[in-house]
């Protein structure tokens, strides 16, 4: 059975980096027909809020990507504490005790001897009569994990091959001195205790997984197949990080975008395929990570309203009837409504402003030269209501009063109208006006 997990920390609001994972990881299980799952990582009790919790929920319901199960870490500290004291007893995890800024000193050292920055292992070294000392002194000790300095390798699903030679590699810190068990620990237990069997994740953590994989097997697990995605870029590649915050999921949606726009632009991006709108099921089913390179990939929020447009206006009239309903739209001029409104808008949220032209009126565009023009056209144009033949026969009368023909004649009396150069069929919307300000 395919086990995919998405494990992000309820520390803030998820972004469309944070989406890239969740999708790919939820298409796996979709195809596979297996099983996703929601993992928070909630260890972290300060920046931990149950808000986030809501919020990332929110977030991805909002996109159809619904778990089969969630997990908190936070409810599985005694399981850590567990595998700890088994690594503590085959000598895999052993207690440190340096400060942040001996450690950096260390580092200074090393690169100015031209070696690699690694740590030195002085606490495997210390004896019980050191660690006495050491607390006696007021240091908290921490826990590290030995790695063995061996080539770490694995496929990789979207990089291909990888090997790493651990002692390039620091033994990681997996717990902090006031208990904290850190992401690498806790991931890797909860990896192998929950069947996880794939993984796919930024390219930022192609280290991580090479420590992962060695604690996976000392805890006796198997590790599952990786795959690493490129990191996201703005639309110049500039680092997508720094706008990050105005690119979270909650504003997206807020802004109005489609969500059926946000998955499909983010599950081909960088694959070389081509973006079109598809339900998740056929997002799933052409789902390849074979088609993901390895570059950077740019993402510009611009190109997700071409695809929103699409998306609104394709909607048949039962899916926004609710909607339509809520504006105010009587009931027997909904659906008129719709066909005339839907193919001018771009958010959903545009129909207000049609509604509010139809039933209050706009305020007249009127360019100076074409004061005069509009001044004696509207004292041609009759009261509402008005029907299906209303605009040809006041355009009628007015190119034979005034002259005036094609785009002179029409588009003046289309923003004296609507207050707007584009919009729809004038034939069509008029029947729906209820007040023309301009006729005052």
């Amino acid at each position: 059975m395919t086990t995919t997990r998405f494990a992000p920390s309820p520390t803030g609001h998820i972004h469309v980096g944070n989406l890239r994972t969740a999708l790919f990881n939820f298409l796996i299980a979709r195809k596979a027909g297996g099983t996703f799952i929601l993992r928070l990582d909630d260890t972290d009790r300060e920046r931990s809020k149950e808000e986030y919790v809501d919020g990332i929920k929110r977030d991805l319901d909002w996109l159809g990507l619904h778990w089969d199960r969630v997990e908190r870490q936070s409810l599985r500290l005694d399981r850590y504490a567990e595998m700890a004291d088994e690594l503590k007893a085959t000598g895999r995890l052993y207690e440190v005790f340096e400060t942040p800024t001996e450690l950096d000193l260390k580092r200074k050292k090393q690169l100015n001897m031209g070696k690699p920055p690694v740590y030195d292992r002085t606490g495997l070294h210390l004896s019980d009569a050191d660690r006495d000392r050491l607390r006696a002194e007021g240091r908290e000790g921490y826990w590290r994990f030995r790695l063995d300095h061996e080539r770490i390798e694995w496929v990789d699903g979207i990089l291909g091959d990888i090997s790493i030679d651990a002692a390039s590699v620091s033994d990681p810190v997996l717990i902090r001195a006031d208990g904290q068990v850190l992401y690498t620990f806790a991931s890797s237990v909860d990896d192998t205790d929950m069947g996880v069997t794939d993984i796919v994740r930024g390219s930022d953590h192609v280290t991580n997984t090479a420590t992962q994989i060695q604690i996976i097997r000392a805890i006796g697990g198997t590790p599952p197949a990786f795959a690493h995605h490129s990191l996201l870029t703005g639309a110049r590649g500039e680092e997508l990080s720094k706008r990050i915050g105005a690119l979270s999921l909650k504003d997206l949606r807020e802004a109005g975008v489609a969500p059926e726009a946000l998955l499909s632009l983010m599950a081909r991006l960088g694959s070389g395929q081509p973006v079109t709108l598809a339900s998740l099921d056929e997002l799933a089913a052409r789902f390849e990570l074979s088609q993901f390179g390895a570059s950077p990939t740019k993402f510009d929020a611009e190109d997700l309203w071409p695809l929103t447009r699409e998306q609104n206006q394709s909607q048949p009239f039962e899916a926004v009837r609710d909607r339509i309903a809520g504006l105010g739209v009587p009931q027997d001029q909904a659906e008129r409504f719709w066909r005339v409104a839907s193919g001018n808008i771009t958010t959903m949220d545009d129909l207000a402003g049609w509604w509010r032209i139809i039933s209050e009126g706009a305020e007249p565009q009127i360019d100076p030269e074409d004061a005069g023009f509009v001044a004696e056209a509207m004292t041609l144009l009759p009261p509402p209501p008005y029907d299906d033949t209303s605009w040809s026969d006041w355009t009628g009368r007015v190119k034979q009063a005034t002259g005036r023909k094609g785009k002179s004649l029409f588009m003046p009396l289309r923003k004296a109208v609507t207050g707007q150069a584009h919009g729809p069929d004038m034939s069509e919307l008029m029947p729906l006006l209820r007040v023309v300000k301009a006729r005052g």
